[in-house]
């Protein structure tokens, strides 16, 4: 591998402390509440993150202001969905309107399905993937409450899985969000461990993504 030659000196220019790491997933949290089966709501969530592998466990960082805070807590489940460019208004849309107000589901036309391994939570219907949680977990961290879930579930939408049972979500057209923005993520640029694998390998790989 060539030495990498660092580029010429730039100029940078210094901010205050602030949340600018860039990009996040965008994601749509699904909720239910305990005491009333048929009360479901979701929850646009620019601030969730893998923490941990062994078990698999996510997090999602919500305000106790809030509608779905509570519906979390007290049920202890959520379900992490991811958004492609086809759910992603829905997704804007759930995030500027508040569930207290209205039905979200119903005002952007989508529906619920049943998440596996969740009492109360359901997942959203035509998103590519969903993760069936089960809270671990709350840290009130000031603004935010951090939501630690166990994934108890995965689901994922039949186009994206090959007749091998092969996982393919650079098929799924996902949206990332960053600075207020909300992109489609673009080209393969290489795979995990891409850096140190052989060239016949490398081409092998990267010509399956092309003509994906």
């Amino acid at each position: 591998m060539p030495a990498h030659t660092p580029p010429a000196e730039r100029d940078y220019v210094s901010f205050p402390p602030a949340t600018l790491l860039n990009p996040t997933p965008v994601v749509l949290v699904s909720c239910g509440e305990k005491d009333h089966p048929d009360r479901r709501n979701l929850v646009t969530a620019a601030w969730a993150g893998t923490v941990n592998s062994e078990p698999p466990m996510v997090s999602v960082s919500i305000r106790p202001s809030r509608f779905s805070h509570a519906m979390i807590r007290d049920s202890g489940e959520f379900v992490v969905n991811l958004v492609d460019e086809a759910l992603c208004r829905a997704t804007d849309f759930c995030g500027v309107r508040s569930g207290r107000d209205m039905d979200k589901a119903q005002a952007c036309g989508l529906r619920y399905r049943p998440a596996e391994k969740m009492a109360f939570a359901p997942a959203v219907d035509a998103a590519p993937l969903s993760l069936s949680c089960q809270v671990r977990q709350i840290i009130p961290l000031g603004s935010h409450d951090l939501f630690l879930g166990e994934v108890a579930a995965v689901s994922v939408r039949g186009d994206l899985v090959d007749e091998k049972g092969g996982l393919h979500l650079e098929k799924a057209g996902l949206v990332a969000y960053s600075h207020g923005l909300y992109q489609r993520l673009g080209d393969v640029l290489g795979f995990f461990g891409w850096s140190v694998a052989r060239p016949d390998v490398f081409e092998k790989r990267m010509k399956e993504y092309r003509q994906a």
